[in-house]
């Protein structure tokens, strides 16, 4: 068995994932009765959704705990980088929605009667700011990224005057946990196998064409940030050609949290990536969590596409301006989407 699980874990996660996928589309296919195997989709989501509240939490209070008096981490530029960033992807999502208009299929048993929009911008900040204030048990029950964050933020700073022995006991925790979500990572192909075979089983073939343009606007949007917007930022602040840092994530990060949906879950990874291009343990160690939790720029992409194709649907005109209001309250909710699949 320690055998089996060495050569497991020696092939290439994106091509165990592709083998999921592949797996996945033909039991769905083949035994769509069988939905025992849909209960491995189910299990690695909720794998996730338990860990990561608990992996941002411990890493952003170890990383700030241990923090020196007067060290510089460029937090603040970092900070502006990221929501300049859910800006910039929210913009590009709704020029791809505003190019190419899509008509969704609602399901039949649809019913929005329960449900309450916000009433403006000040209502939407107003939750925001609240999940902020919100009971640290309670952010972390309920996956609460933004309130996680800001708890422990809190509870580091007010860890750097504890004694060495606890900074390690926390820092520990940490290391655990990391170690966990790697363990649950490495089964991202059975849980992708699952999740794959739940919708083909349910819906047949026909419910991933259907959305086949859907999701080309999405990914079509996401690669407009990777290969155009991103870069031009690198540009402007280093002056040098962006492309190798860009593959180099697009490698060592990107497919990675794309097949798992989770950028939460991914922190690990990103981790070890900054260890390899030689950056400043001090500064990632915290804006990569911190990243996992307010960089969302697929969620801003996601919020932003979804709105404006359900109001395509409904046959609801937004003129170009209420676009650019959305892009700022797609950022706005983004940040505070959980870092896990289906988060925003």
């Amino acid at each position: 068995m320690k055998n089996l699980i060495q050569k497991w874990n020696s092939i290439n996660l994106i091509k165990r994932i592709i083998c999921g996928l592949i797996v996945g589309i033909i039991l769905g296919l083949a035994i769509p009765q069988a939905s025992v195997i849909s209960i491995l989709g189910d299990l690695f989501v909720g794998a996730l959704r338990g860990i990561a509240p608990l992996l941002v939490f411990f890493l952003v209070m170890s990383s700030l705990c241990h923090m020196g008096k007067g060290q510089k981490t460029n937090m603040k530029f970092v900070v502006v980088l990221y929501l300049l960033g859910n800006i910039l992807s929210a913009l590009a999502a709704v020029i791809s929605s505003r190019l190419f208009p899509i008509m969704l299929t609602f399901s039949e048993n649809t019913n929005t009667s329960d449900v309450t929009p916000p009433s403006g911008v000040a209502e939407v900040l107003k939750n925001l700011l609240m999940n902020i204030v919100s009971n640290p048990v309670d952010a972390l029950v309920n996956a609460n990224y933004i309130g996680i964050l800001a708890w422990a933020i809190i509870f580091g700073i007010a860890l750097k005057a504890a004694s060495e022995t606890t900074k390690t006991v926390i820092e520990n925790i940490s290391d655990a946990t990391s170690t966990a979500v790697r363990w649950i990572i490495s089964l991202a192909p059975f849980g992708i196998m699952g999740l794959i075979f739940s919708t083909i089983s349910e819906q047949g073939l026909d419910a991933l064409l259907s959305y086949g343009k859907l999701i080309l606007v999405l990914v079509g949007s996401m690669a407009v940030v990777i290969f155009i917007i991103n870069p031009i930022i690198v540009f402007i602040f280093t002056k040098q050609n962006p492309f190798p840092l860009v593959f180099t994530c697009l490698k060592g990060s990107f497919i990675t949290a794309f097949f798992t949906r989770s950028s939460a879950a991914n922190i690990p990874v990103n981790m070890e990536l900054c260890k390899k291009l030689g950056l400043d343990e001090d500064t990632y160690s915290i804006s990569i969590p911190l990243g996992a939790t307010i960089n969302m720029a697929g969620a801003a992409i996601t919020i932003s596409v979804m709105a404006l194709s359900t109001a395509h649907t409904l046959g609801i005109h937004v003129d170009f301006l209420t676009s650019i209001i959305l892009c700022v309250l797609a950022a706005l909710s983004a940040a505070g989407a959980s870092g896990v699949a289906g988060g925003s």
